[in-house]
């Protein structure tokens, strides 16, 4: 009977980040942005244990809620702004073989700032290496977006620039059709596996030996700064990946019959005004009324179903002529009635919330939405978060991806 091999995942994650503040435990598409990392290596099938590694308690404890380890906090010496990745995983391996006597056969390096990473990929890559055993490490990379035989090195005393790359048989590289040039790769931060030996032994990320695993192109991502952050996360809700999920999200329907609202934070920005004799008053967004307007144009039904009993629903939903139930205690006892009686198929509803209330709603339909500032338990259970908040456009923004969605 053959042992199976012994793979640690390890996450490195810690506190001090500059370009994005607090980058590891920022909500990304509705969970912590390590989570995305944490589940690439509980997902993984070769896996058999994730670790965190981390100098910042706060971390450590969002880690352990989404199914890491956390055995250790790393010291602080390897938590600096130039720390290099080899001592960060020598503290591990040495951490974990003194206190545990645990020895991996292999180590996995998961970095949080490549949250999207497809699916198989870290199993992929363990397999390569354990199926050579002369490698000492596996590395993910995509074909080069830049060809490096029209780089080009500056003389800082002003002279003439001489080519980075020659080619041998051609004769100027940076003049020829790049179809011609010889094909280079770009390494990504998606996955590396590695023998423990390289990094314990010869002190390298890497070894001698370095076999490659592809990785699609459209997967590329590194987060490092705030537009990196806005780009990765339009492409994780948007762009139609097969992606790891800390939970698996459910796409917006093909057709959509029916998109259930609910009230306050949905349509409202959650505010309410009070005046001396305790009449009510909400905001809320005219482009809104223009995107539902759009959305029945197009055949679909909308519902409001809010907890509240108050006459500014009713009078915003009579503005709007849309049908609503108020004063719901059991929001999906309600939902479900009314899936029933107007012989509306679940898979065929889409329901925005923004609270915790919206919750029972979520298993009942065929997608869960969530405005940009809803409450983060509701976010990690939704299958998808807006850019735009409650009351502030997010109601125009479903209704235009249900439009999309259908037309595609």
């Amino acid at each position: 009977m053959v042992k199976r091999a012994e793979v640690l995942a390890i996450v490195p994650a810690r506190g001090g980040s500059k370009g994005i503040p607090r980058k590891n435990i920022r909500p990304f598409a509705g969970h912590a942005l390590i989570a995305y990392s944490i589940a690439a290596g509980l997902q993984a099938e070769t896996v058999t244990r994730v670790v965190l590694s981390t100098d910042d308690e706060e971390i450590a404890e969002v880690g352990r809620r989404y199914g890491a380890e956390t055995p250790f906090l790393r010291p602080a010496e390897f938590a600096q702004d130039r720390t290099l990745d080899l001592p960060v995983f020598e503290h591990a391996l040495t951490w974990l073989a003194e206190h545990e006597g645990y020895c991996p056969d292999v180590v996995v390096q998961l970095r949080p700032t490549s949250p999207i990473r497809p699916l198989g990929l870290v199993d992929e890559a363990v397999r390569l290496l354990l199926a050579h055993p002369e490698a000492d490490s596996v590395r993910g990379v995509v074909p080069a977006g830049q060809n490096p035989h029209k780089m080009w090195r500056l003389d800082p005393a002003g002279g003439p620039m001489q080519p980075l790359l020659t080619v041998e048989g051609i004769a100027e590289p940076y003049n020829a059709p790049r179809q011609v040039l010889p094909p280079v790769y770009w390494q990504t931060g998606h996955v590396d596996a590695i023998r423990p030996r390289a990094i314990l032994e010869q002190h390298s990320m890497s070894g001698r030996v370095i076999l490659p695993v592809q990785v699609e192109p459209r997967y590329t991502v590194d987060i490092d700064n705030p537009w990196d952050w806005q780009r990765a996360e339009w492409l994780a809700w948007n762009g139609g990946l097969e992606m790891v999920w800390p939970v698996p999200r459910r796409p917006l329907p093909e057709r959509v019959a029916l998109l259930v609202l609910d009230f306050d934070g949905v349509l409202t920005d959650n505010r309410v005004w009070v005046d001396e004799e305790g009449h009510e008053s909400i905001a809320a967004n005219r482009s809104d009324s223009i995107g539902l307007n759009r959305l029945r144009a197009a055949g679909v039904q909308v519902l409001v179903l809010s907890s509240e009993t108050n006459p500014v629903v009713t009078a915003r939903c009579r503005k709007l002529n849309l049908p609503v139930l108020q004063a719901v205690g059991d929001k999906a006892q309600a939902l479900q009635d009314y899936l029933q009686q107007h012989a509306i198929p679940a898979q065929q509803t889409v329901y925005l919330g923004n609270d915790i209330n919206d919750l029972p709603c979520f298993p009942l339909v065929g997608c869960a939405v969530v405005v940009a500032d809803a409450q983060a338990e509701a976010a990690a259970q939704a299958d998808r978060v807006l850019t735009q908040r409650g009351g502030h456009g997010a109601v125009r923004e479903l209704c235009d991806q249900i439009l999309q969605r259908s037309q595609a």
